[in-house]
């Protein structure tokens, strides 16, 4: 085939993907229906070129077209990696984590049962083997959800929706081609015929082999890519050779899933990347893979639709009836799933609530595409399956996957417009005509302070300012028509203006480098979460979400275990250091957030709303600093370096900006510009290392800060550091549970606690104590004590210290004096001890 024909037809294809967005976007269809229209015609064109008589001028183009090497590896090998590469990078994992329930049901499960309902049921219809039917049931499976999840986007849907359809999107792939790798070998003649057992068995080690081959390679190529620091175009180059290299060693070499070793490298890559690559070059990586992601999208849903007159060569009238099988049980198992097994989860609690209307989107944009079209492909291409299977998976996936995208594709917006999701709320609407009121209000401020410094004719200023108030005063009028905003409402809505406010300042922290890229993505997930928690509860969601970020968490529990119980300090220190990192840069961004409050947020909601809002930064800011205060006073010396840290950050960066002042002001050369850049960046790489955190007890410095133990002799203090344990309990967590046996007693170092009892409650402080009457009195516990913020607790048990008891008069006083205050009188049982 002539080079010079084939060129000049995968560049016009380019020129196709480049015209077929704008046009999907001026008819409001999906773009991936607008590209499979456009390989069909292209496809049938060509057809047409070479086969009519009329003219031969075209046949060299039609051949080229018809004669491009369009095989199902070339799907499978060259484009499927990249697209589940790029869905796996560009994805909130860390997010979809608290939404795993219901992903996994729409994917995985969802998968299992369109497979075998459509299997079964055209198997009943038709003449075709059950395990033909249920191969292609597993390739009718795989869904793609862009076009639904773009019109989300569009009508400003929830964002755990929109993040349920694409983690769908990435593991129905997966789950389908594995599915899809399990059948045919039954339909293969000739093929030794596997057993039922041995699916049962080969199919977790597909799964197992695939993710054990993805992850190993992701660790390898991270490895590389640190050892090559500022070479970014290389780093880039490792990045794109990892999806295929997985592809092909998980296939040829291991003999798994190559899809499920690409998802898990792409996975093992988002999530350690960022903390492996400057922020800059983990940008420039994932800019550089969407544009890979869209040519591989748009290309091979292009090829895949040239393929059509093909894959339905030989189609009668009679697969009708079987296409409208195969269109009916996919919807049914679709149903089951959406409107039965779903909605019995969220009763269980274990998955989030999804409204009817979003439901019935999520179903009609269930729309097929390439990936279905490529698997059909690979079965007519494979000489070991019969010719009538051949024919039939051929007619019936491309016939299904027509429908999806003719049918459903084009009718999609006005589904989801007659559902009346492309609405907004009584609430969104109000305000946002009341934000128009406050913009115009500032950019006619801002539009008279700059026409004021250039020598404009007075007249035609005058008349634009004319027009202006016009408008100024429509939008001024009809906001005052909308009184119905209620406090609560404006303070929701607030709040979550804070938190997008908060995740700009993130983003620009991020590009100072005063915060790192795993900081920032973690404080990125935090603010999803106050979104979305305030969004649900309003200011009740805000505080306990924010809360939570702060709180020790799971990982923090399982390092504290492994430190206490099997001395593996290492876990702990990691962990501790990213924590106090954590609050650290929470309590920089909780500065920039007061004043977006009284900038931005009183103009548009008012003075009293501003103030609630501001009451409750206040208490997210206490918050973050009793947790800080906690750790500053556990390790003080880590937690100087950890901020001289930060500030030599701030200063590099300052430098570096300075320089590139210079050198675009001309005043340095690129020489000198360069040698200035390579030392900043020799110092931040310094700087960018984690200062050692020592986590060896430190009871000597926590028991100095306790008043009540201020007059414990030096060698009583040697012997009590020895004898006290160290305890972090989370905000919520109950310490000591009523009617427990009493034997111990609590010395709070840091935070706060909150004593229960006979309906009264009381708040207890660092330096205090408590759990030490009941013991005394050999009595049970007769509160219940609760942590209110994130708390660090030193424990003596009984023996020691009713020795501590004796041996400290201030302790004795102390004791006394908390006693009388719950009414009981202790100083005679002191006394006579």
């Amino acid at each position: 085939m002539d080079i010079v024909l084939v060129t000049t037809v995968v560049a016009s294809l380019f020129v196709v993907i480049g015209l077929a967005e704008p046009a999907a976007t001026r008819l409001r269809i999906p773009y991936s229906v607008v590209l499979a229209v456009l390989g069909t015609i292209i496809g049938v064109a060509a057809a047409f070129f070479l086969r009519t008589d009329l003219t031969e001028v075209m046949n060299p183009v039609a051949e080229a077209i018809l004669g491009l090497p369009i095989s199902a590896n070339v799907f499978l090998y060259l484009f499927l990696p990249t697209l589940l590469f790029q869905a796996t990078l560009g994805m909130n994992l860390r997010r979809m984590m608290d939404d795993w329930v219901p992903i996994l049901v729409l994917a995985i499960v969802a998968v299992f049962v369109a497979t075998f309902t459509v299997g079964f049921a055209l198997a009943a219809v038709s003449s075709l083997s059950v395990v033909a039917c249920l191969l292609l049931g597993a390739i009718i499976s795989t869904t793609d959800p862009s076009a639904v999840v773009s019109i989300f986007r569009s009508i400003a849907a929830p964002q755990r929706l929109s993040r349920i359809i694409e983690g769908e999107s990435l593991l129905n792939d997966a789950a389908a081609i594995a599915l899809f790798g399990l059948f045919i070998g039954f339909v293969m003649v000739g093929a030794p015929d596997p057993k039922p057992s041995d699916a049962l068995i080969q199919f977790p080690l597909l799964l197992v082999g695939g993710a054990v081959t993805g992850w190993i390679l992701a660790r390898a190529s991270l490895w590389l890519m640190s050892l090559i620091e500022g070479f970014e175009l290389a780093q880039i180059s490792i990045s794109i050779a990892l999806p295929y290299l997985a592809y092909v060693v998980a296939e040829q070499s291991v003999g798994a899933s190559g899809v499920i070793a690409v998802v898990v490298s792409g996975i093992t890559l988002n999530l350690s990347a960022p903390g492996r690559l400057t922020p800059q070059a983990w940008a420039r990586l994932s800019d550089v893979w969407g544009v890979l992601a869209h040519w591989a999208g748009a290309l091979i849903f292009i090829l895949a639709a040239l393929l059509i007159p093909r894959l339905l060569s030989g189609f009668q009238w009679s697969d009708f009836g079987l296409i409208l099988v195969v269109i009916v049980a996919a919807v049914a198992a679709r149903v089951f799933i959406l409107f039965g097994f779903l909605p019995f989860l969220t009763l269980l609690r274990v998955s989030p609530p999804v409204d009817r209307p979003f439901r019935f989107a999520i179903l009609w944009g269930g729309m097929r595409g390439a990936v279905t079209l490529a698997l059909a492909l690979a079965v007519t291409e494979n000489a070991q399956v019969a010719a009538e299977t051949k024919r039939a998976v051929g007619i019936l996936a491309t016939g299904f996957t027509l429908f999806t995208l003719i049918v459903q594709g084009p009718t999609l917006r006005p589904f989801i417009r007659r559902l009346g999701l492309d609405k907004l709320s009584a609430v969104d609407e109000a305000l946002s005509r009341q934000v128009i009121a406050v913009s115009l209000q500032t950019v006619r401020e801002d539009v008279e302070k700059t026409t004021s410094s250039y020598e404009l004719k007075p007249d035609i200023i005058r008349s634009e300012a004319v027009q202006f108030g016009q408008r100024l005063e429509a939008a001024v009028r009809s906001a005052e028509e909308r009184k119905d905003i209620l406090d609560r409402d404006r303070v929701t809505l607030g709040l979550i203006a804070l938190a997008g406010a908060e995740r700009n300042f993130v983003l620009g922290h991020m590009r100072d480098r005063s915060l790192s890229t795993r900081l920032a993505e973690r404080a990125l997930l935090d603010i999803d979460r106050l979104i979305e928690a305030t969004r649900l509860q309003g200011r009740t969601g805000y505080l306990r979400a924010a809360r939570r970020t702060i709180d020790y968490g799971r990982f923090f529990r399982v390092a504290a275990f492994l430190n206490d119980r099997l001395r593996l300090r290492a876990p702990l220190a990691r962990v501790t250091a990213h924590r106090f990192e954590v609050l650290l840069a929470q309590r920089l961004v909780l500065r920039d957030i007061y004043r977006f409050v009284d900038q931005r947020i009183r103009r548009i909601h008012g003075r009293r709303v501003a103030g609630i809002l501001r009451e409750l930064i206040d208490r997210r800011a206490e918050y973050v600093d009793t947790a800080l205060d906690g750790l500053q006073l556990q390790y003080p010396g880590f937690a100087e370096e950890v901020q001289r840290r930060f500030i030599r950050r701030i200063a590099l960066r300052l430098e570096e900006r300075e320089y590139s002042e210079m050198f675009d002001e001309g005043l340095i050369g690129a020489e000198l510009y360069s040698v200035l850049l390579h030392d900043v960046s020799e110092k931040r790489t310094a700087a960018e290392a984690r200062p050692m955190i020592d986590i060896a007890p430190r009871a000597a410095e926590l028991v100095k800060r306790i008043p009540v133990l201020s007059d414990v002799s030096p060698s009583g203090l040697r012997r009590l550091v020895r004898a006290l344990k160290t305890r972090h309990v989370e905000a919520g967590e109950i310490i000591i549970q009523k009617n427990a046996p009493a034997r111990r007693v609590y010395f709070i170092v840091s935070g706060a606690v909150e004593l229960e009892m006979a309906g009264q409650s009381w708040r207890l402080g660092r330096g205090e104590i408590f759990g030490q009457t009941e013991l005394l009195l050999r009595q049970k516990r007769r509160a219940t004590v609760r942590a209110i913020v994130p708390t660090t607790l030193l424990i003596l048990d009984e023996e020691k210290f009713r020795r501590l008891v004796q041996r400290s008069k201030s302790l004795r006083e102390a004791i006394v004096a908390s006693a009388a205050n719950q009414g009981v009188e202790l100083r005679k049982l002191i006394e006579t001890e």
